[in-house]
């Protein structure tokens, strides 16, 4: 049964258990769909993940994707799915046949994004006609209705935030209270960055949404610098030199990534999170083996 991602989170606070997530993205190939619809998905299902999330693309270049892929998801393996949807290229009319297009698919879950420029790099621009701030897709969303609505968060300031993080931490406040339902955090290496996030969300701001921690498990140096890079999360100085020297050697480098995920996903289920949501990055051996080590 597909479920509203508010009610999985409160079931499993009144279990006492963590939500279980994993997050795709569209291939670029039919192939690479088949694959990952018919192999990847299946076998990351006997974890009993509690839902999956969608990513975009880009500039909205996978939407048309990202609808079926999460539609196929839900008809395929019963599994909830969120899609994400971000404000790039779009105008507010654009916007709105893209949710109605996913109610229709019975799709129940977004992850409303600002997004980022087309391509990834220059000044983020806003579509005339369209939003400006994610705060204003998601209070387009709850005026739509029939969705849960998640947003993105970031413990050590979004990379675009000129002015430091403790704004940027008040424009999720900002997004909270335009009716996101909760918060799956951004990449992040250090547990205290997301100790002091929380922290500081929840006793100065008044935040009180579940904030769920991104987990991603490395699979290669090079990769690893670049999305860090890309993102602005910052590398523990013993992470980097490890990383230095394992160097090009990707199954050395994917096992301590197992290591470090698992060790690090020890420390936030001890702080008491409510969630763990890792970036598979349609991969199925690492999730696999973190979850495992952890016993969920």
């Amino acid at each position: 049964m597909i479920q509203l991602i508010r009610d999985i989170n409160e079931a499993c606070r009144a279990a006492g258990r963590p939500a279980l997530s994993f997050e795709f993205f569209p291939p670029k190939t039919e192939e690479g769909e088949r694959a990952l619809l018919e192999k990847t998905v299946p076998a990351l299902l006997p974890l009993k993940p509690d839902y999956c999330s969608v990513t975009y693309g880009a500039g909205g270049s996978t939407r048309d994707k990202t609808l079926g892929i999460v539609d196929r998801i839900q008809r395929d393996h019963g599994l909830t799915a969120m899609m994400h949807l971000t404000c790039v290229n779009s105008t507010r009319a654009q916007l709105q046949d893209v949710v109605l297009d996913a109610r229709a698919r019975g799709i129940r879950n977004i992850l409303a994004l600002r997004g980022d420029p087309p391509g990834g790099t220059g000044e983020w621009v806003a579509t005339e006609g369209g939003f400006t701030y994610s705060s204003e897709l998601v209070g387009f969303l709850r005026e739509l209705g029939g969705f849960s609505i998640g947003t993105a968060g970031f413990p050590e300031g979004h990379i675009a935030q000129k002015d430091g993080k403790l704004v940027d931490w008040q424009h999720l406040r900002a997004k909270v209270e335009a009716g996101a339902d909760f918060v799956i955090t951004q990449l992040f290496f250090d547990n205290e960055d997301y100790y002091r996030f929380v922290e500081h969300l929840a006793k100065k701001l008044g935040v009180h949404v579940p904030i769920i921690p991104g987990i991603f498990p490395v699979l290669s140096a090079k990769q690893t610098k670049k999305f860090v890079e890309m993102c602005g999360a910052n590398l523990p100085a013993p992470f980097v030199r490890r990383l230095d020297e394992l160097g090009d050697d990707d199954a050395a480098v994917a096992d301590y990534g197992i290591e470090y995920a698992t060790k690090q996903c020890e420390g936030l289920l001890k702080f008491g999170v409510p969630g763990l949501h890792f970036y598979t990055l349609n991969k199925v051996r690492s999730t696999t083996a973190i979850v495992q080590n952890l016993n969920l």
